[in-house]
Order: C-alpha cells, then sequence, then structure tokens
C-alpha cells in the first residue's frame, strides 16, 4: 500500500497470542474498594453494573471479589472511606467464639450480583484477599505486619486462612448463585508497603518460597475440599520482577497446584522476560491490576489520562501476553457532603490532570459521572471480546484481535501527537472481504468525542489507511475477515 503517511502499523496474523489457546478471557476490574462504599445504594450498584458491565457501557466481564480480612473493632487507623473492607468472621460476645457473618460484606456483595448479572453469559469472578483476618495476624491489624518486610500471617492459620477462603467461596457460589471461577489467596506479597495501623487496609507480606507455596498448597486444599472448582491463581504480586522472582521460588508441589499466575504491572522491568517465562512454561497468565495518576499526549487535556491508560493497555499486552487484562479500581474517588463513618471522601479530581479510576461516584447526587479515561478503556473492552485472539503488534500505539466467530477483526490505535497523523495499517495473514467501521475518542467530554461512530472505511487484504487525528484512540472492526493468504 503506497501512500504518504507519517505512521505504518504492522498487523500479522503470525503475531497471534497463544496464551490460553489463544482465547482471551477479557477485561475487568477489582471490586474494592469502590464496591465496598457505593453498594449501601442500589440505584448506584445497578448503574455501576450497566456502566461497567453491560455493552452499553464497557463490557467487562471479570469481576476481583475481595474477601475482606475485616480489622480489629477496637482500632481506628483506617482514614479512607471506601477501604475498611469488613470480614466474614466475627467474635460473638457471648461466647467469644469466631462465627461466621455472611451479611456483613453486603454492601460489595450487592454489586457483585448485579454486575454478575449485566456481564451474562461471559462473567467470570475472581476471589481475592487484601489481607486475612486481623486475629490470625501477628500485628493484629488487617493493614500488615508492623515492620511491613516481614509476614503477618501467622503460621499456624495458614490452613485456617485457605479454610476461610473456602468458606466464603461455597457462600458466594451456592446461596448467591454467583459461579466463583478462581481465587488468589496473596496480594502483594512480596513488598514492604503494608504496615500496621495505616490509612488503608491492602496488604499482607509473605516471602517467596516455601511461605507462599505453603498457603497456596493450603488453599487448594481448602478447596478441593469444600468442593469447589475454582482455578488457583498467585501471587498477584505488584510488579513483573517480583512475579518472577516468586515464580521461580514456588516449590514443586506448588507449581502442581497453580492454575495461573497473576501479575501487576505497576512496575514493569522485567515485562519482557516474565513474557518469555509464560512462553516457555506455556502457563496462563493475567494482568490482574493496575492503574495510575499519570498522563500521556501533548496538551491533551482531558484526554491525557485516557492517553496513558491506552497506552498502559497496549503496551502490557504486547509484553506480556496475557490472555486478560484487569484495572485496580474503575471508580477512584466519590463526591459525598458527610462522607463514611466518619471518613471524608477525596471528591472531584481534575480531569484534565492525571487521577486515578474511571469514574467518579456522587453519593449526595446518586450518579455516576464518566470521563474520557473511560471512554478509551471502552475503546478496547467493547470491540475485543471473550473468545477473541489477541495480535501482538511489538508497537505500544497499536493492537489487534480476531474473533473467529464473527470473522472480525480488530484494531485499536492511539495517537498521542497533537497534529494528525496519516497512517497505513499492513495486513498479513488475513482475508478481508468487508469494510470497517470506527469508532473514536478524543478531546473533551463536553465537546469532544466519546465512542463517536464515524461511518465505514474502505479495508482490503493488503490494509487501509487512516487519519489518525491528534490525542486520540481510534477503533477499527472490519467485517468478512479470514485468516489466509
Amino acid at each position: 500500500m503506497e501512500s504518504n503517511h507519517d505512521l505504518t502499523f504492522s498487523v500479522d496474523y503470525a503475531n497471534r497470542s497463544k496464551t490460553n489457546g489463544g482465547k482471551f478471557q477479557g477485561w475487568g476490574t477489582s471490586l474494592c474498594w469502590w464496591a465496598n462504599r457505593i453498594g449501601d445504594s442500589q440505584a448506584l450498584s445497578r448503574e455501576s453494573a450497566r456502566l461497567f458491565y453491560s455493552l452499553d457501557g464497557l463490557g467487562f466481564n471479570i469481576m476481583r471479589y475481595n474477601i475482606g480480612g475485616g480489622d480489629d473493632p477496637e482500632h481506628d487507623h483506617i482514614t479512607r472511606s471506601d477501604s475498611e473492607v469488613p470480614g466474614w468472621l466475627y467474635k460473638n460476645p457471648n461466647t467469644g467464639m469466631f462465627e461466621y457473618n455472611y451479611t456483613a460484606d453486603s454492601r460489595q456483595l450487592r454489586v457483585l450480583k448485579e454486575c454478575y448479572r449485566a456481564a451474562g453469559p461471559d462473567a467470570y469472578v475472581e476471589v481475592f484477599s487484601n489481607s486475612p483476618p486481623y486475629f490470625m495476624t501477628e500485628s493484629g491489624c488487617s493493614s500488615g505486619a508492623e515492620n511491613a518486610a516481614k509476614n503477618n500471617l501467622k503460621p499456624k492459620y495458614y490452613g485456617n486462612f485457605g479454610k476461610y477462603l473456602a468458606t466464603v467461596s461455597s457462600h458466594i457460589e451456592k446461596k448467591l448463585n454467583v459461579k466463583v471461577s478462581s481465587v488468589s489467596p496473596m496480594n502483594e506479597p512480596d513488598t514492604d508497603y503494608w504496615h500496621a495501623f495505616s490509612e488503608k487496609q491492602e496488604g499482607c507480606h509473605v516471602d517467596p518460597g516455601t511461605d507462599q507455596s505453603e498457603i497456596i498448597l493450603e488453599t487448594a486444599a481448602a478447596f478441593n475440599a469444600a468442593r469447589l472448582s475454582a482455578e488457583i491463581v498467585a501471587s498477584d504480586e505488584t510488579s513483573t520482577d517480583k512475579a518472577l522472582y516468586s515464580y521461580l521460588a514456588y516449590s514443586d508441589e506448588a507449581r502442581k497446584v497453580i492454575d495461573r499466575i497473576n501479575t501487576h504491572t505497576y512496575g514493569v522491568d522485567k515485562i519482557k522476560e516474565l513474557g518469555a517465562l509464560r512462553k516457555k512454561k506455556g502457563f496462563n497468565l493475567w494482568m490482574s491490576e493496575t492503574d495510575s495518576g499519570e498522563t500521556a499526549g501533548e496538551n491533551a487535556g482531558e484526554m491525557g489520562a485516557a492517553l496513558w491508560i491506552s497506552r498502559k493497555i497496549i503496551s502490557d499486552i504486547n509484553g506480556l501476553d496475557p490472555s486478560a487484562w484487569v484495572m485496580w479500581q474503575v471508580i477512584g474517588t466519590y463526591v459525598s457532603t458527610g462522607g463514611f463513618n466518619g471518613k471524608k471522601d477525596a471528591g472531584m479530581p481534575d480531569v484534565t490532570k492525571g487521577f486515578w479510576g474511571a469514574a467518579v461516584a456522587d453519593l449526595d447526587l446518586q450518579t455516576i459521572y464518566l470521563t474520557q479515561k473511560y471512554y478509551a478503556i471502552g475503546q478496547f473492552t467493547r470491540f475485543i471480546r471473550p473468545g477473541s485472539t489477541v495480535i501482538l503488534t511489538g508497537d505500544d500505539s497499536v493492537i489487534a484481535a480476531y474473533d473467529p466467530a464473527k470473522k472480525t477483526l480488530t484494531v485499536v490505535a492511539v495517537n498521542t501527537s497533537k497534529a494528525d497523523r496519516n497512517a497505513v495499517f499492513n495486513l498479513k495473514g488475513f482475508k478481508v472481504a468487508g469494510d470497517a467501521s470506527v469508532t473514536r475518542t478524543s478531546g473533551s467530554l463536553g465537546s469532544g468525542e466519546s465512542w463517536k461512530e464515524l461511518g465505514v472505511i474502505h479495508a482490503e487484504s493488503a490494509g487501509f489507511r487512516f487519519t489518525l487525528i491528534g490525542n486520540s484512540v481510534t477503533t477499527f472492526v472490519i467485517e468478512g475477515v479470514t485468516p489466509g493468504k
């Protein structure tokens, strides 16, 4: 395809993903802590499900449900309005025994059920744990050990902790009719972030090697005993280098029961090495958590955060070749005059700068504010669906996926320059018998484009051309595509 152009992108079917048999499992978000914050409201719970999990919205299908540890009721150090997730075990004042309270986490459960329903047949629930119950810990605090680099879960409770996760999962599955597909018992364990009496409830250090392996084995045994079919997942490390190190430190016995590796990508120093190890060993891999308050683009305004998350999605997928991509919290901040349980909310962020999350919940007005970051995410999630095969490009400005059921090829391209760029998309290994529909997000929420449908352009087996306007995310869906020369 000869033309005057600024950019050339290559989409080659030979570079298709082999992870999970080449089947992409989907997109999603953790429910903590935002579901714990908004779940008192039936209206907000339903609206969040529509906006994030239906195809009218982002079309997410993966829900990561946090089985909270619950903090000592005598503690009052957690200042965030959303992160004090209730535990399921409480001490009976009459007997002094710990008993299950199956309604304690009603807020997060309400959101879970609404999102599960909205996601439909592709719904996938992963339970995970930010912290074990406080009374199982060395510090007696669900925010971490007094020395954040030391283990907090007492070794004598490894088995009890596995049973705790299995008991909660069994209730969710058998009583709430929500299928639990996988369990991840540890969250960013090989870090020194989580310390006792901090402002949030988020972590529990677990040393790589013997301790992580034993927790994995105890969790697997507990789920097997409870006759739960959930996959066993490890270890949700904060960065690719720690994920790589923890994997190499697992015992042979632990590796035998692990069905998938999860990694967060707050650090990506070893992203290519972890991706290469995944390819060599053949294990399934998810990018299970990330976000940031960063921006990208040139004088991009409201598109700054949108362009950053777009480039992040592409670079994570190209680097790791995961079968799923899951963000941290889709709702990052809240607006309310009263706060929650005496804790104040941060209020509306400046959406022309970087911010965490992609939406804001207004508890006073019972509404959810969307951002261009939300719409940028949807440029991927609405069009690259579970069951598709991702096409790796090696270019952090473009990603593609082939849907064999629909015979469509989806290409998503990001332009972080303020100038328009004439682009050529070279296709290889495809036969094209239809044109491409185009959808774009750019500019501001009020006066720009948010999933604007731009009509149809001509596409052929060799490829197509398009002008990518400045600071934009553009999605092309080509119909009538089959692999082949």
